[in-house]
């Protein structure tokens, strides 16, 4: 009586070659981050970069799946660029948000409009 031989699961799929053997980055998790910032400190309007970061940052995976890995490199690189730009927003709204805290806010602008033109009626 003779023993069957061990089966053995197959190997794991080896991820696609990558052009150069460097890898494409995608940014999706910076993009997510930054979506999210810009919703929270620039009214909606840094979230607009953020969007596109991640609709960019999606298509890189896509490509290489395909092979192009020029069109995965174009992507990651638009996905990187509005990254950057919607980070700049949110470190802006955050400055923003800091300086109207410190002058006291919507109520301190109210109220030195109104001394304004108090001091302009006399």
């Amino acid at each position: 009586m003779s023993t069957p031989p061990p089966i053995h699961p197959p190997p794991p799929p080896m991820p696609p070659p990558q052009a150069g053997g460097v890898p494409v980055p995608n940014y999706m998790v910076w993009a997510i981050i930054v979506a999210i910032l810009g919703l929270c400190f620039c009214c909606g309007v840094g979230a607009i970069p953020g969007i596109v970061g991640i609709v960019f940052a999606a298509k890189v995976n896509g490509a290489l799946d395909r092979g192009d890995f020029a069109e995965a490199q174009r992507s990651s690189d638009a996905a990187k660029l509005w990254c950057w730009i919607g980070t700049g927003l949110v470190i802006l709204g955050v400055l923003l948000s800091i300086v109207s805290f410190a002058t006291g806010g919507m109520a301190g602008y109210m109220e030195t409009l109104q001394q304004m033109q108090a001091a302009r009626g006399r």
